[in-house]
């Protein structure tokens, strides 16, 4: 073997741990060669789960090793967020049982070889600055300045005021870095009722009795969509959990005018919107 075949294959060793996945990008920035990279697959070293991207042999490749990348590796900007994140806090007896869908937020486009990977689930994006104001989601911000080497990191709290979370993964107790389950369920509400279903909506709203009020004030003040904040309250009233009574839907902008959101449903009389017939069963 060459010396530059076995010194870059000692340096990726440290530079790519197992099971994550990189892109040509990221390895020509630290030396490697389109050539180099062939040799190093055809001699086993490295795997091409699709053209352009590599990661070490080894393992089944799932979702949290490509999201584990994307934000610690090739630092993008994107969150877990929605459903997906509402599922990984422990909501998932609420929700569907078998998800085929990985909700990301954030402010850019992922990679377009993302949906290319052979995964059991799509990866749907969503554009996070259209939901919140002062979008927090910025270059670094996943990474965490954590070190995958050592499993360290020089910041455990949550994010931007409660925004995010970071929850290790795997056998190595990655950090996966995911919305807290109140900005996740604004991101959920916005999907409604196009991609969400009320019922299902409706379901989790009643498990959602430990929100933090303050997260909320300060993300309910932040949000643009009107539609999101008049389904927030109307849910809110619905359940009547012990956070609610600390939020005064007065301090929010709630728009002015109704608001169209099912056909043939029936309109909220507060909050000028409207909901399928059956919400308003036994009340």
């Amino acid at each position: 073997m060459s010396e530059e075949f076995t010194g870059k294959l000692n340096q990726l060793q440290h530079l790519l741990p197992e099971g994550l996945v990189v892109d040509s990008a990221w390895l020509k920035e630290r030396g490697y060669s389109p050539q180099l990279l062939r040799k190093y697959v055809l001699s086993g070293w490295l795997e091409r789960p699709f053209h352009g991207v590599y990661r070490k042999p080894g393992g089944r490749l799932l979702w949290q090793h490509v999201v584990i990348s994307l934000q610690s590796l090739l630092q993008k900007p994107l969150v877990v967020g929605g459903r997906t994140a509402l599922s990984l806090h422990g909501f998932s007896h609420y929700l569907r049982q078998e998800e085929r869908e990985v909700h990301l937020y954030g402010p850019d486009n992922p990679p377009s070889w993302l949906n290319k990977l052979t995964l059991p689930v799509r990866f749907l994006h969503h554009n996070s600055a259209t939901l919140f104001a002062n979008e927090p989601i910025h270059f670094g911000l996943t990474s965490l300045e954590w070190n995958l080497k050592d499993n360290s990191e020089h910041s455990a709290d949550s994010l931007h005021g409660g925004s995010f979370r970071v929850m290790p993964w795997g056998p190595w107790e990655w950090p996966l870095t995911l919305s807290t389950p109140e900005r996740a369920i604004l991101e959920m509400l916005d999907g409604l009722p196009a991609h969400e279903s009320f019922d299902e909506t409706d379901k989790l709203f009643e498990g959602l009795n430990t929100l933090s009020p303050r997260r909320l004030q300060k993300l309910l003040s932040d949000c643009k969509s009107i539609k999101v904040k008049r389904l927030f309250f109307f849910f809110a009233d619905r359940h009547n959990h012990p956070w609610r009574k600390h939020l005064h839907k007065e301090s929010f902008d709630l728009g002015a005018g109704k608001r169209l959101l099912v056909h043939g449903g029936r309109l909220d009389p507060t909050y000028l919107i409207t909901v399928p017939e059956e919400l308003y069963g036994g009340q």
